[in-house]
């Protein structure tokens, strides 16, 4: 069955919900909300990754995250770490983080893949081609399934060397990220592909660009929603592990109805 990753951005510039959950206790009660709407585990971040975002500090993003991980993880909740830091995922798991959620898969910070296979949790590898800075520079491909396959490949090899035992990694198409429109579209259709990898796969489309493109620009983020839940359930069908997502009622009444569905 599909598991649903709930968001929670503990952050001043996030695309969709910037600034609604900085306050530690405002994003606790968030996370709680979620789980209670039935998210499986909450990814907490602390750094925007949005287009043209700049990087944060880790002192800063660790003082964003920390103690919403340490609420969660003290009463039980499963929580991902959303960070391209290591030492942001070392702190993180010392507080209770059973994953780590790096978009870039490893390659903003040198130390990461062997903190991780020091930590001995889970590592969700995404697909990245550079910072959110400079998003769109690199999003040229002849083709973008099978480049984000064989890039993906490289940085399993690269967790795998660094001493990350294969059953502990993720993989991510990172949807959104170095891709223009259709190029998303694209990365979706060759989750069959990613999937045969023989790795779990995370896909999260949450409330994406892309998206409006397909709605119209002046989709609220009701219809992004909507939009959301049904590529989170086309997802599923593909085989994804997780789906990361803003809206949780909303796909998990979409994964249940697929579900019934191929019963």
């Amino acid at each position: 069955m599909t598991l649903i990753m709930g968001i929670v951005n503990v952050t001043p510039d996030s695309f969709s919900d910037g600034g609604r959950y900085l306050d530690p206790d405002v994003a606790i009660a968030h996370a709680f909300f979620l789980r209670e709407q039935g998210a499986d585990l909450l990814d907490v971040g602390g750094e925007s990754t949005r287009p043209g975002a700049d990087r944060v500090a880790p002192r800063v993003e660790q003082q964003r995250v920390l103690p919403v991980v340490e609420a969660l993880a003290s009463e039980g909740v499963p929580v991902s770490i959303d960070t391209m830091n290591a030492a942001t995922a070392v702190a993180a798991v010392d507080a209770g983080a059973c994953l780590v959620n790096d978009v870039s898969g490893g390659l903003a910070d040198p130390d990461m893949l062997a903190a991780v296979a020091d930590l001995q949790v889970d590592i969700a590898l995404g697909h990245w081609r550079g910072p959110s800075s400079e998003m769109y520079a690199r999003a040229e491909y002849a083709d973008v399934g099978r480049e984000v396959l064989a890039e993906l490949q490289e940085r399993v090899a690269a967790a795998v060397a660094a001493g990350i035992s294969p059953a502990r990694i993720v993989v991510d198409p990172g949807i959104g990220f170095g891709k223009r429109g259709e190029q998303n579209w694209q990365s979706l259709r060759a989750l069959p592909a990613l999937g045969a990898l023989g790795y779990r796969v995370l896909v999260g489309t949450s409330r994406k660009r892309f998206l409006a493109d397909v709605l119209g620009d002046d989709a609220d983020l009701a219809r992004r929603d909507l939009a959301t839940a049904v590529t989170s359930a086309l997802a599923a069908r593909a085989g994804a592990w997780a789906v990361r997502v803003h809206d949780v009622p909303t796909t998990r009444d979409a994964l249940a109805v697929a579900r019934a569905w191929e019963a």
